[in-house]
């Protein structure tokens, strides 16, 4: 008889939204479980070192085995990802910043690891989606998100009016990102294009020392408008 190897689990793994107090944003019981892990699957190894040297690993950092799975991971690439799993080894898929395969690559891999039939764990730690939801006052029983706009002007506007059509139509908020270098720009357009009475908020460097959150109409904003350029940044609409 064939002794088969148990898989071992998959954690997703949390990562602090920016530079700040770890101990503010990841519980200590997970800090001691992503410290005792050996093998991750990360975007960029040398942010990845950088959060588990603030964890307090319990091996040393070169010690620790990274694979990565970017926006440039090829499909067939990512079934090779699992290799130590399957091989009876936990992994922990870590986000560059919040949480794993929300507005992430990594659910691509999670999608794959059900498949295999892989125990998936997902840790506690900071959305910033969900954050910025809570704090901004607006519908949190009927709310979706749409990740980033499109691009050029007229694209954008038109989904922007979408959005705000189907804010009032479906009673249900509308959430969105964009590159920080490309926030102010978005921020003008977004007062330019909605109605005045639709409310909009904008939450800025959540769980940072730096946080902005506020939610206003469109005809308040108006009037004085934050600098958010360059600032992680989540922008919610509610007609």
């Amino acid at each position: 008889m064939v002794n088969r190897i148990a898989p071992g689990t998959l954690y997703l793994v949390p990562a602090p939204l920016g530079d700040g107090d770890i101990a503010w944003v990841i519980p200590d019981a997970v800090r001691t479980c992503v410290a005792g892990l050996g093998h991750f699957v990360v975007e960029h190894p040398k942010t990845a070192r950088k959060f588990l040297k603030q964890v307090g690993c319990n091996r040393p950092l070169q010690e620790i085995k990274m694979q990565v799975l970017d926006e440039h991971t090829q499909p067939h690439e990512i079934l090779s990802l699992l290799d130590p799993l399957l091989a009876g080894s936990d992994v922990g898929l870590l986000s560059e910043a919040g949480c794993p395969a929300v507005a992430d690559p990594g659910a691509g891999l999670v999608q794959i690891a059900h498949l295999k039939n892989i125990k998936v764990v997902p840790l506690v730690g900071p959305s910033s989606i969900l954050l910025a939801l809570m704090a901004s006052g607006l519908n949190g029983q009927q709310f979706a998100f749409h990740g980033y706009l499109p691009v050029k002007d007229e694209a954008r506007i038109s989904r922007i009016l979408m959005l705000e059509k189907s804010s009032l139509v479906d009673n249900q908020t509308q959430i969105f990102i964009e590159t920080p270098y490309r926030n102010q720009k978005l921020l003008e357009l977004l007062v330019q294009t909605c109605r005045d009475n639709t409310h909009l908020c904008i939450a800025c460097d959540i769980t940072l020392a730096s946080e902005y959150i506020a939610t206003k109409t469109v005809r308040t904003w108006k009037h004085a408008l934050p600098n958010i350029n360059k600032k992680p940044a989540i922008f919610l609409l509610y007609g």
